[in-house]
């Protein structure tokens, strides 16, 4: 069996070789009874595609692109796994159609992601950047027009309560934080136990002080935040968003942030993030197409905006949440090897 691990760094695939020579010994690229493991830090999509495709297994991260195009250039594919919990960047339908299975990580950053959205909420709230970055660019040590505003006693509407979600209402209740939420699948049980209530979604948005999003990105959770009910927010609040880009309507937002709807914006996240990744590339090779241009100029205002902070997708970078993506990654592939299935297969199927 032949597998190639995608967007993997060198420490990254000397982890994942310890972990595989344990039961039997190998070498980077080398033969392992059985199966060969292969590495780069290359991504994989249709216009970057591997000389050799004769896998009958890939490891990819959220920067691959493995829509149908490019799976059909793989004749012996049966696995494909990705490092995260989204899995967005996988043509679902066209692996069901080829019957290839798919491996996911399920929870490797219930308190990574939640812990980066409070990081973006206190910036925002104290307006910790602000001053911080006014000092450097200055040498003012001054206060003038940095007066933020607690989080206790504030009301914050955590939409999705899966694991991140559930993480973030355990870090809210240590800020003794009111906490309303979300989901379109409402866990009464937790609700109780964590003394939170649920709320229609327009209820919630017009009622937190703060809102954060932690939902996965599926056609049903697309533009989850748009131009029909992004109004309804309290006036003045805080949207903090490390989920996925599109869960949000970028027009929407930038208008919203434009209209004081909102106060400040907290994005880790955006949509068409791909192209301002990789801009230069994209341009020069002619594929600006397949993007939403109007959406990749609203990202750069958005990124231009003094009352918003934007992260480049970092929310799940620390070292001990890539440990336990690549442990699970590791799970899903020895999984497939011996039993032919994966220990953690990814939940919704088309």
């Amino acid at each position: 069996m032949k597998i190639q691990f995608f967007e993997i760094e060198p420490w990254e695939a000397e982890y994942i070789n310890s972990k595989f020579s344990a039961e039997g010994g190998s070498s980077s690229g080398g033969q392992i009874p059985n199966f060969q493991l292969i590495f780069t830090n290359e991504k994989l999509n249709k216009d970057s595609l591997p000389q050799t495709r004769d896998f009958d297994a890939v490891s990819v991260f959220v920067g691959s692109k493995l829509d149908a195009e490019t799976i059909g250039q793989f004749p012996n594919l049966k696995l494909i796994t990705t490092r995260s919990t989204g899995f967005d960047h996988i043509d679902l339908a066209a692996t069901k159609e080829k019957g290839i299975k798919i491996g996911y990580v399920p929870g490797y950053g219930d308190n990574t992601v939640a812990e980066y959205a409070f990081g973006l909420m206190l910036s925002l709230s104290r307006k910790i950047f602000e001053g911080a970055d006014r000092l450097k660019e200055t040498g003012s040590f001054n206060f003038d027009g940095l007066r933020g505003f607690d989080l206790m006693g504030k009301t914050i509407g955590v939409i999705g309560t899966g694991r991140i979600g559930k993480y973030a209402i355990k870090i809210a209740k240590g800020f003794g934080m009111n906490i309303v939420a979300f989901d379109a699948f409402p866990n009464e049980g937790l609700a109780k136990e964590m003394d939170f209530k649920y709320l229609p979604l327009e209820e919630l948005l017009g009622t937190s002080d703060v809102i954060t999003l932690h939902v996965p990105y599926l056609p049903a959770t697309h533009h989850l935040i748009n131009s029909q009910n992004i109004g309804k927010i309290k006036k003045g609040a805080l949207l903090i968003n490390t989920s996925r880009g599109a869960v949000i309507e970028t027009d929407a937002l930038v208008k919203a942030l434009n209209d004081g709807i909102l106060s400040g914006a907290g994005l880790d996240v955006l949509e068409e993030e791909g192209i301002l990744q990789e801009e230069r590339q994209i341009i020069l090779g002619g594929h600006l197409e397949e993007h939403n241009l109007k959406t990749v100029l609203e990202d750069h205002v958005l990124i231009d905006m003094p009352n918003v902070l934007i992260t480049p997708h970092n929310a799940f970078n620390t070292k001990e949440a890539i440990q336990r993506i690549l442990d699970a990654d590791i799970e899903n592939v020895k999984s497939f090897i011996e039993k032919g299935e994966v220990k953690y297969s990814v939940p919704f199927q088309p």
